[in-house]
């Protein structure tokens, strides 16, 4: 029998990077993915925008370092008015900021409710990501040493990666597809596949497990890899300290980039398996906060330009699209992607607990850059809508957000 109620925490799926860099990272699905494109093993279909090559991918913002968005910023009239009209008819949980750098010497800013905070769900992972890339850049100055470093050390799963229900892909030469399966505890994957899980799949398995590894790199430096010993020691210390260090591994880059971490946070790992050894603390966003990320990496300096563009490239959008990416007013374009979902049910005459909408807790967060023939423009759309399709509303919400940054130039 089913249980009365359903929790489901932070999921989120995609998969990102563009599928002609597996030579240079290693990451052994995308030429499994790459391979499906011409039929030559079963995988997913792409769309066009979807198979852009790495080349194509750049920084947009490179230029414009100082450009910001704060609560002084000024808002754009005719995109504001557009925002507020879309908005008002809909649920007052709804947080949404954009950004259009079509031309960034005259970037266009618009935002409802942009300060509400809420769980942020795997967009968290984004803070992941930005720990990563600063622990690298620390054990590896020069940017080819840390390719090397995530092409050639690989690593297996513990219990950290315990208990995920979500699959990941798998793909050797040879195989006839590319198979799904969960993570489990002996897989061995290099520091570029568990970031690349990690922010394609959202795998939460590769979250924690990626977390946990930017942690020893920073606290074992040029002795990372630690011994098997030396790992157990330092995880079996001080479980206040280990708290500590996890913030401090994804909190240092943050404010280094002057994202602010009270409204922009992850504090718990994503599995209990993690959860046992490192305790955690509240996470939050906010729609603002979480565009000003974005706004980070393409400016370069979300810890540097190359740790900016590997974070961009990881979040590139390259597989059958969902949630706000799969509006079809976006097929054409390159998205780049990190969404997260977080409901909850409890007993209601007449409700059926469904995904993504439920009746107790229903939130969904999504941050977008969209590159488009004509258009380029950041997004961030939080909401927590109560029984109601939370995918399905956010891919409406994709398609007048488009409509309206075209119809305002």
């Amino acid at each position: 029998m089913k249980p009365w109620w359903i929790f489901l925490p932070a999921v989120s799926l995609m998969l990102g990077y563009p599928l002609d860099s597996g030579k240079r990272t290693g990451i052994r699905r995308l030429e499994g993915y790459r391979l499906a494109q011409t039929g030559q093993v079963k995988g997913p279909k792409i769309v066009p925008g979807g198979q852009w090559p790495e080349s194509r991918i750049a920084l947009r913002l490179l230029a414009h370092k100082t450009l910001d968005v704060t609560a002084q910023s000024p808002k754009d009239p005719a995109l504001q008015r557009g925002l507020e009209a879309i908005f008002a008819g809909r649920n007052e949980s709804y947080g949404l900021a954009v950004l259009d750098i079509t031309d960034p010497d005259h970037p266009r800013y618009a935002a409802v409710r942009e300060e509400v905070r809420q769980l942020p769900g795997s967009v968290g992972k984004l803070c992941i990501a930005a720990g990563a890339m600063n622990a690298l850049a620390k054990r590896a100055p020069q940017p080819a040493d840390r390719e090397r470093l995530l092409r050639e050390t690989v690593r297996a799963a513990d219990r950290f990666v315990l208990v995920d229900g979500k699959t990941v892909p798998f793909f050797e030469e040879g195989w006839p597809a590319v198979v799904n399966r969960q993570i489990r505890p002996g897989d061995r994957f290099s520091l570029w596949e568990w970031l690349d899980h990690m922010l394609s799949q959202s795998s939460n398995a590769a979250g924690s497990f990626t977390w946990k590894e930017m942690m020893l790199l920073r606290r074992f430096g040029t002795q990372y890899p630690p011994s098997a010993e030396e790992e157990k020691a330092y995880l079996g210390g001080n479980k206040a300290q280990l708290s500590k260090d996890a913030m401090e591994t994804l909190e240092e880059p943050l404010r280094a980039a002057n994202i602010d971490t009270a409204s922009f946070r992850l504090g718990s790992l994503f599995t209990s398996g993690g959860n046992a050894v490192v305790p955690g603390i509240s996470s939050y966003g906010t729609a603002r906060e979480m565009l000003r990320f974005l706004l980070r990496v393409e400016q370069g300096r979300m810890v540097d330009e190359w740790s900016s563009l590997e974070i961009k490239r990881l979040i590139y959008f390259a597989r059958p699209r969902y949630r706000y990416g799969s509006s079809p007013a976006l097929n054409g374009a390159g998205v780049f992607f990190k969404s997260g979902s977080f409901f909850q049910c409890v007993p209601e005459a007449g409700f059926t607990c469904k995904a993504y909408a439920g009746n107790k807790t229903n939130i969904m967060n999504s941050v977008a850059i969209v590159e488009g023939q004509d258009k380029t423009y950041l997004v961030s759309l939080m909401s927590n809508v109560l029984r109601t399709n939370a995918a399905v509303e956010h891919q409406r919400v994709a398609t007048l957000v488009d409509q309206l940054i075209r119809a305002n130039k």
